[in-house]
């Protein structure tokens, strides 16, 4: 495309509304970048510039783009039934066979599937769903949430206040008072002199004393995200998500695993839960890689023993979208998990995936990177001023973006959030575009560096 059809699309974009962007700063025409079309892990902007996408659309297109499967089985659906509700009694076969597609994959008794269009709305589904079951079993107090700082959640009303309070700044958030944030499992900044054993015990210490002091008989679910997306790509001491769910059962709380970033494949399995942290959830919810991003979908996947108890004689399930279970959608999410066994990506991604968070750890190595953490295709890299004293540079030196800018302009798009930079590429990554990316990486850190140290 020509510079005036990049004019064209910045002029109309002026009417857009784009999420947690400084909408002030959007009004800089060269502030904004047009993606036109992608391929693979590739995308292209209006001029013509091809961009490794290292943040994977957001965390979600896990197959990469530009797949015919998809796009067909989207396109025949269309054909076949474009629309219809799964309100009442009535129901179609992409929603039918996807709900049973994934109650075969989730871990344990999680055997019940609610659609809906989003991770925030998936999350939102689960205290409702939470609430109507305490509800049911006589126990009207049982509906406060234990949720932790750093984490996110999602932004609409309910989910917003189960995240961290970082993220709502200038916003108001629902319920006051119903959310209790625990300590953060951010070891790079609250562990201090404990070992990692050490950090687990204040952690449980933690939610132990809340449970104390709130009462399990007011606390309805805990809601945790494997690895901590949004806040920072935040991973918790070894064997905190099966502790924390002993703690919960121990109290009759239930958990709810957050996992809209990291199913389907992002750290080498369906679902991590149970393969990877040892542990199954009362309630799962996922998003982003259910369709890898080729249409919107989330699924809240609860178990048997909660809905037995919401679907007795006499209960109205008094929840529901327009849109839950689209046809295309749930066609969508069909072909993409086909190709996700088909194609073995989360085994791949348990080699590939260790070859990339490897190459970016050896970023540590450089002197204003503080710590590299996360798993597989799920990274985050903290910078800071001073790497013996951990010190931050100064509000008005925004680093993230610095670098974030200096990585595109090199033909890498990764996600600045402050002084971190998060990468979550496509899962099919091969070790020539992770030494891309990790080469990319280092000359865009020294470009900025030198700009910081002259």
């Amino acid at each position: 495309m020509n510079k005036q059809s990049t004019d064209t699309i910045l002029t109309n974009d002026a009417h857009l509304i784009q999420s947690f962007a400084n909408l002030d700063g959007l009004k800089q025409r060269d502030a904004r970048t047009a993606i036109i079309s992608a391929k693979g892990a590739y995308v292209t902007d209006s001029e013509g510039n091809e961009m490794i996408d290292g943040i994977g659309g957001l965390w979600c297109v896990n197959v990469g783009h530009g797949r015919d499967e998809i796009i067909d089985a989207i396109t025949n659906q269309l054909k076949t039934l474009d629309y219809y509700s799964t309100f009442y009694n009535f129901t179609h076969p992409a929603a039918a066979a996807l709900a049973a597609k994934l109650a075969e994959l989730a871990p344990g008794n999680l055997n019940r599937v609610y659609f809906a269009n989003s991770g925030s709305v998936g999350n939102d589904t689960a205290v409702r769903i939470l609430h109507h079951y305490n509800n049911r079993l006589g126990r009207p107090n049982k509906k406060k949430i234990l949720s932790r700082i750093g984490a996110y959640h999602g932004s609409t009303h309910l989910a917003m206040a189960m995240t961290t309070p970082a993220h709502s700044e200038g916003w108001d958030s629902a319920a006051d008072g119903l959310v209790h944030h625990l300590r953060s499992p951010y070891a790079y900044r609250e562990a201090g002199g404990m070992t990692e054993a050490e950090f687990l015990e204040a952690l449980a210490d933690d939610m132990l004393g809340a449970i104390k002091n709130i009462g399990a008989e007011n606390i309805a679910a805990f809601i945790a995200e494997p690895i901590m997306g949004a806040g920072g790509v935040l991973v918790a001491p070894e064997g905190y998500h099966a502790r924390m769910r002993r703690i919960t059962a121990d109290h009759d709380i239930k958990y709810i695993a957050d996992e809209v970033v990291t199913a389907f494949g992002r750290l080498g399995h369906m679902f991590a839960s149970e393969d990877i942290y040892g542990m199954v959830p009362d309630i799962l919810n996922t998003a982003k890689g259910l369709t890898s991003g080729y249409q919107p979908l989330s699924a809240t996947i609860i178990s048997d023993e909660i809905y037995d108890v919401i679907s007795e004689p006499g209960a109205m399930f008094l929840h529901g979208m327009t849109y839950s279970g689209h046809p295309a959608a749930a066609a969508a999410g069909l072909a993409n998990i086909d190709i996700l066994e088909r194609e073995k990506i989360p085994e791949n991604v348990r080699v590939t995936g260790k070859v990339f968070e490897n190459a970016l750890r050896g970023l540590e190595d450089m002197d204003i990177v503080g710590e590299v953490r996360g798993s597989h295709f799920m990274m985050g890299i903290e910078f800071v001023d001073n790497k013996e004293t951990k010190a931050t540079f100064s509000d008005d030196i925004n680093v993230g973006l610095m670098i974030a800018q200096a990585a595109q302009q090199r033909g890498l798009i990764a996600r600045p959030l402050g002084n971190i930079l998060i990468l979550s590429p496509t899962l099919i990554m091969d070790e020539a575009m992770i030494g891309s990316i990790e080469e990319i990486l280092r000359e865009s850190i020294d470009a900025v560096t030198a700009t910081l140290r002259p």
